[in-house]
């Protein structure tokens, strides 16, 4: 991560985190059983975690591991059912903290559809407009700011300001979505799966782009991908999620060269190589996650890993750090010393 530099809208100063979210929930109800007891999908399940300014923090799992529901709650798009967020130092919703208009003026979002994210209706310049016009921008400051942002992302206003989106290829819709998440200046940006959709040689071009921006605007992002090569690629750290949960969270480089849950080394170990003589046998994780309904006691990834003992069924695992890592944290009884588990000693 880079150092930060002074930005006038810090007010929780340099050393603060632009985000801390504290044990945030979110459940979605269900059917009723025959007794009349109603269930619960369980999408984020007691999720905490912070993020430096100018930091970008990558989000990765298997489908259904909660990284999108997470992604709306941290924007509050989706009301958490419990939980806090922290902004820069104030509370996200409260009385006395940031209010929830205020706090959305400064996270915003990039969708992964990047046509169905766009009115059809509206002109390019339009999109850009709609915003910062909403919000009291005067309509020519909003004109000259949205060909600004045009012109940043690489598209040519005179050319593209007049442009429908079906007008455009994926990759130009998306670099669109990115302006319009700039137009109202904000300091935090969450990506859900912002480049899945484009082929390689503009998804590296997008890549490029969200870091020159993230260096000439003081972002800090959020970068949910199913793609662990684009994650490290982009990220200072990363967090790994299975079933609404954390398991492991650390700097980039240290998760993906010294993976320490299970469920994290099935991942790593799962991406396809070019090099034929490194081909993939046999599936690195098998069988499935449990039901997010009625998630098991302990540790939810104990009926798919090879070392699961009895303690894995009947405690739930925290996030442990061990004295020797920097912010790497693992929630895994095999690294928890006074766990009970057999290779907890020599974790």
């Amino acid at each position: 991560m880079e150092s930060v530099a002074l930005d006038p809208r810090d007010r929780g100063g340099k050393v603060q985190p632009l985000l801390i979210a504290r044990s945030l929930k979110k459940y979605f109800p269900m059917g009723r059983s025959l007794l009349g007891k109603r269930s619960y999908l369980h999408a984020v399940d007691d999720v905490s975690f912070s993020i430096g300014k100018r930091e970008t923090l990558g989000v990765v799992g298997e489908s259904g591991c909660g990284k999108s529901t997470l992604a709306r709650v941290l924007l509050d798009l989706m009301r958490r059912d419990a939980g806090e967020l922290i902004f820069d130092g104030e509370a996200v919703g409260t009385f006395d903290g940031i209010s929830r208009s205020e706090f959305r003026k400064s996270a915003q979002m990039v969708f992964q559809d990047s046509y169905a994210s766009l009115n059809p209706r509206l002109t390019l310049e339009e999109t850009l407009t709609f915003g910062p016009v909403y919000h009291g921008v005067k309509r020519a400051e909003a004109v000259t700011r949205a060909n600004d942002l045009l012109h940043m992302v690489g598209l040519e206003p005179r050319r593209y300001a007049a442009a429908y989106p079906h007008e455009l290829s994926g990759g130009q819709r998306q670099r669109v979505n990115i302006a319009r998440a700039l137009s109202l200046d904000p300091r935090l940006v969450v990506m859900d799966e912002p480049v899945s959709a484009l082929d390689k040689s503009v998804e590296a071009q997008v890549l490029n782009l969200l870091i020159e921006l993230r260096q000439r605007m003081s972002l800090t992002y959020v970068f949910i991908s199913h793609d662990l090569n684009v994650v490290r690629f982009l990220s200072d750290r990363v967090m790994v999620m299975y079933l609404g949960k954390i398991v492991e969270i650390g700097p980039v480089d240290a998760v993906f060269n010294r993976p320490k849950h299970p469920y994290t080394l099935g991942l790593l170990a799962s991406r396809l190589s070019t090099d034929p003589d490194r081909r993939i046998d046999s599936a690195p994780l098998s069988g499935d996650p449990p039901s997010p309904i009625n998630p098991p006691l302990g540790c939810r990834f104990a009926s798919r890993c090879a070392f699961t003992e009895g303690v894995c069924h009947v405690r739930t695992p925290v996030l442990t750090q061990q004295a020797s890592d920097d912010g790497h944290s693992t929630a895994c009884h095999m690294v928890d010393i006074g766990s009970g588990h057999s290779k907890a000693a020599q974790a």
